[in-house]
């Protein structure tokens, strides 16, 4: 299964991505999302996991763009360290599939990248 990974703090993207390359998923790290973006348009991913806010393109509009424009349903995982519910409703509203705040638990993030590749299958 092959995931990319969007996200600006590299400590973060990288720990992420180290995590799950460890649970076997194959991983395509962007600390840009224009980049993300650009590789989204190019290659079949299975899951996107994209912090809300990234220079270039923000992961708000990764996941408009997936939805209106590709046409797709690729599950999407918004990571973000606001605590706005109303941000939360937005994501969904624009097709997140799922919306999770910072700090990010790997083994939770595990769960529901797991969760969400299953209804797919």
């Amino acid at each position: 299964m092959r995931i990319i990974v969007a996200e600006d703090n590299d400590i973060l993207r990288k720990s992420l991505s180290f995590f799950l390359e460890s649970k076997g998923f194959s991983i395509d790290q962007f600390s840009d999302g224009k980049e993300a973006l650009e590789a989204i348009e190019k290659e079949n991913y299975d899951l996107i996991l994209t912090d809300i806010n990234m220079p270039g393109v923000s992961g708000m509009e990764i996941t408009q763009h997936v939805r209106e424009n590709l046409k797709s349903d690729i599950p999407v995982i918004i990571l973000t360290s606001s605590g706005v519910e109303q941000t939360e409703l937005d994501s969904f509203d624009i097709g997140a599939n799922e919306f999770i705040a910072k700090p990010v638990s790997p083994a939770v993030l595990l769960v529901r990248i797991n969760k969400l590749l299953k209804t797919r299958i």
